[in-house]
């Protein structure tokens, strides 16, 4: 199995570099319409969607063969789900009307600049919660000692 997926992902790469010199010059304007980019982006999608699957797959199978592994996936997605509570809680305020007054001719709405604001919240939170669990056993090692 393992000969077979190799071969096609050969097969696979030639026939990306062949379509690589068939591409048109960026100067054409119609370059987006021709055969050889259509092929990539089909060649890409299959490839997007092949490993999407794979990914899902094992995932799945790994979750729900594991004892234990479901609790803590389900402990995970809770965890995360209170973080997005807590910040979509952050981004509402006077703030998310205002931006959006000021950006109305642009087409924001207040609910846009709600969820704007609870991606970045997350984002920081998330990134916080990372940097404090790698340093703070390389702190805890050097002053047990």
């Amino acid at each position: 199995m393992n000969k077979i997926i190799k071969i096609i992902l050969i097969v696979i790469g030639l026939v990306a570099t062949a379509l690589w010199f068939g591409m048109p010059s960026s100067d054409d304007p119609d370059a987006i319409n021709s055969g050889s980019m259509n092929f990539m982006f089909l060649i890409m999608y299959l490839l997007l969607a092949v490993a999407v699957i794979a990914t899902v797959f094992f995932g799945l199978k790994k979750l729900l063969s594991t004892p234990g592994s479901l609790k803590k996936a389900l402990f995970a997605i809770g965890g995360l789900a209170i973080v997005v509570a807590i910040s979509y809680g952050l981004s509402s305020g006077a703030e998310a009307k205002a931006v959006a007054d000021a950006m109305a001719d642009k087409g924001a709405t207040e609910s846009t600049v709600k969820n704007i604001g609870m991606g970045l919240n997350v984002f920081f939170i998330l990134t916080a919660i990372a940097v404090a669990l790698m340093v703070l056993p390389g702190l805890k090692k050097m002053f047990v000692k």
